[in-house]
């Protein structure tokens, strides 16, 4: 008997011989689902503009990742605000001193700062105290009470110290302060928007216009939000195809580098998924519409980029309580610096100061910018590299992956029947090859089908053949230059009572062992070559493995396979750890397993009985050419079917949280500083932090964590391939 792996199940083993069961093999389709159908099927549907980030006075504690849409309000009052500052800081007696100049005095030239200060916090700073009120709402203090804060603080007592006479007022460091604040907020939100550019960048790839084919074949100009499934579109050369669909007519090359990360233009034929948004190079092609407008693929892409840039890491919530601590820290550091020098020198102005200061520099604008940027970077460059996060936990969390374990079909091999060896006794290779292709070229198994394509692949031109038969249950005969050609597997030469020479003999007893189909090509009832076919290993799934190993990261195979196949695939990609034979509803008992061991599990998987395991792991990754359910039950999804791409995740995280780590200890460092300066720790040594230098330094605390993020572009992740 025959014994061939069933590649309609996918799973299971089921014995027949290469040419039975032609209906069984056409109904296939485990694993060739479209890829539009990983993003286009959920039931929130994507909107192809990108979403608003809203108002600030609904940001509130999430402002710093929510009003990045205001980058016009703060570049345009920042400018106002920094214009409205220069007579305050001109009839600043401190800063005329300090830089030995004089402005010109009139008669109530002393109110020129505390008027024009007046308007900067009023026009400038209001909308902080605006973006403060859901915190104050919640009671839950962050980032905008502590700008708020600051900046009410500095006014009070500066108005205070000019209608009663106190002193030095803090009107220049007022309008400093908010000058830096509103520069700092315009700065972060063009990152943000410059970051998260790739959403309008994929948005600009869809057409306005499409050419619909009507009733009689003529191309009529339409917009493309008029199309519907089943219209049938004309794609000229160098024009975006509007709609996911399948090329019914035409070749071209289409160029997904913008989705898929993929720089070589794919090959499209008839029978071919194309995706909305990529471009047509040379030919042209004639689409069928299979989804539009929310439900294409792109449109899926750009919810998913949005959702995971707006999405907070457990890095960024530490960062938001680190805010809310710093505003209790700042009140009680206050409050120490007033009893402090109060019992040291007793109540005065000097004291009151101090205090002032301590609550004016205490809003660190850095510690809100440190983690949101970050995130922001590194969400557009995994969607450029063809790695879409649907959870920003699932990324943060890879770094810390002790296994993964891939589904073995469709993941690590191509989940296809293709020729993995042949032996030829007696006749020349590519012969031998040109004719087992032209013998089964009029047939639609499987088996034909990988024999023909492996041939093209070498490039041979199949033999002329004449009076074509198949032998029922046993193969297919045809004639070759007079001579008689069979082809089929041991079935075949039990009918025709032959025997494979010792060559060929033990070519079948490695394939066999392998769990590998063998078939054989007879000339004159003679076996002159044997073809051994198994589902394809990828390419790129032997490097990819080897980087993970060298990464430190464990690699298991998981498989509903038989013992025998598993084997043979793991030992060809290395893999030490297999599971075979695995039921799908005892997948994630294997990954749970490994938990309980202690160690972490990213799981890899494409089909409908991979999501359960997907849901368990630590980290759940789905392949782009899965299933809507394991896409779903996923927190990373790959656009390309390409498990290289599976490294480039691990790379990412590791370089990410590294960032984020540098980030927060830049912002905090600020703070350690500075709030001990402004108390007047180096008091003794005649050193004291005065608000403008403290802004200062919160300034340059703030330029470095903005450069640092933008260093994660430069970020080397492991090639795919």
């Amino acid at each position: 008997m025959d014994s061939h792996k069933s590649h309609a199940s996918g799973r299971e083993e089921s014995e027949h011989d290469p040419h039975v069961g032609h209906e069984q093999h056409a109904q296939h389709g485990g694993h060739g689902h479209d890829m539009h159908a990983n993003h286009a099927g959920h039931e929130h549907a994507p909107h192809v503009q990108p979403p608003d980030a809203g108002s600030p006075a609904h940001a509130g504690h999430d402002a710093h990742t929510d009003h990045s849409g205001h980058e016009d309000l703060f570049r345009k009052r920042f400018w106002v605000s920094l214009l409205l500052s220069v007579p305050v800081l001109a009839y600043s007696d401190m800063l005329q001193m300090w830089l030995g100049f004089s402005v010109p005095r009139f008669p109530g030239s002393e109110w020129v700062a505390p008027l024009f200060g007046l308007v900067v916090f009023v026009y400038g700073g209001l909308p902080f105290l605006d973006m403060a009120r859901p915190e104050w709402r919640d009671r839950q203090p962050g980032m905008m009470m502590l700008i708020s804060l600051a900046i009410s603080v500095a006014f009070v007592y500066s108005l205070a110290a000019s209608l009663f006479a106190l002193g030095e007022s803090f009107f220049w460091e007022l309008v400093t302060l908010i000058d830096i604040m509103l520069l700092g907020h315009w700065l972060e939100m063009r990152s943000v928007r410059q970051a998260s550019g790739s959403l309008n960048e994929l948005a600009k790839l869809m057409p306005d216009t499409a050419e619909r084919l009507d009733a009689y074949g003529e191309p009529q100009t339409v917009p493309a939000a008029e199309l519907k499934t089943g219209d049938v579109v004309l794609v000229r050369p160098g024009a975006s195809v509007p709609a996911d669909g399948e090329v019914v007519d035409g070749e071209s090359d289409v160029n997904e580098a913008m989705l898929t990360g993929e720089s070589a233009p794919v090959k499209k034929r008839p029978g071919d998924k194309v995706i909305a948004g990529t471009i047509n190079t040379d030919g042209s092609l004639r689409v069928r519409v299979g989804a539009t407008g929310d439900q294409t693929a792109l449109a899926g892409i750009m919810r998913l980029v949005a959702e995971a840039q707006r999405s907070k890491s457990r890095t960024q919530v530490l960062a938001d309580k680190a805010a809310g601590w710093l505003f209790y820290i700042a009140l009680a550091v206050a409050g120490v610096t007033a009893v402090v020098w109060s019992l040291a020198r007793g109540f005065d102005l000097f004291v009151l100061q101090r205090v002032v200061t301590v609550l004016v520099i205490a809003c660190p604008h850095a510690l809100g910018l440190a983690v949101p940027l970050v995130v922001s970077i590194s969400t557009s460059l995994a969607a450029r590299n063809g790695i879409l996060v649907r959870n920003r936990l699932a990324l943060e969390a890879a770094r810390q992956i002790d296994v993964v374990i891939f589904d073995k079909t469709g993941t690590l091999t191509q989940g296809e029947q293709g020729v993995v060896a042949s032996r030829v006794s007696g006749l020349d290779e590519n012969t031998a090859f040109a004719l087992a292709a032209a013998v089964e070229g009029d047939s639609e198994h499987i088996i034909a089908r990988a024999i023909r394509d492996y041939a093209k692949g070498k490039g041979l031109t199949p033999a002329r053949v004449t009076d074509f038969e198949a032998i029922k249950g046993r193969g297919v005969r045809a004639g070759w230059e007079g001579k008689a050609v069979h082809l089929g597997g041991p079935r075949l030469l039990e009918l025709l009572a032959v025997q494979p020479d010792q060559t060929l003999a033990e070519f079948q007893a490695g394939a066999d062992a392998a769990g590998q189909t063998v078939v054989f090509l007879l000339v004159e009832e003679k076996p002159v070559a044997a073809f051994a076919l198994a589902d394809v290993i990828r390419p790129e799934s032997r490097p990819a493995v080897e980087r993970l190993q060298a990464m430190g990261i464990e690699v298991a195979m998981l498989t509903g396979d038989s013992r025998a196949v598993a084997d043979a695939v793991a030992a060809e990609l290395g893999i030490h750890t297999v599971f075979a034979e695995v039921l799908p509803e005892h997948k994630d008992k294997h990954v749970a397993a490994l938990q309980a061991e202690g160690k972490r599990v990213a799981m890899v998987g494409d089909g409908v009985n991979d999501a359960p395991a997907l849901t368990r792991a630590d980290v759940g990754i789905a392949i782009g050419s899965g299933t809507d359910v394991a896409v779903e039950s996923a927190g990373i999804i790959l656009v390309r079917s390409n498990p290289g791409d599976i490294v480039k995740i691990f790379a990412l995280s590791r370089a990410t949280y590294a960032k984020m780590i540098q980030n927060l200890v830049w912002a905090t460092g600020y703070n350690i500083v500075a709030l001990p300066l402004a108390a007047g720790a180096l008091a003794s040594a005649g050193f004291l932090l005065s608000p403008a230098l403290g802004a200062v330094l919160m300034s340059l605390s703030t330029v470095i964590v903005a450069v640092n993020a933008q260093f994660l572009r430069r970020a080397v992740l492991a090639p795919s391939r």
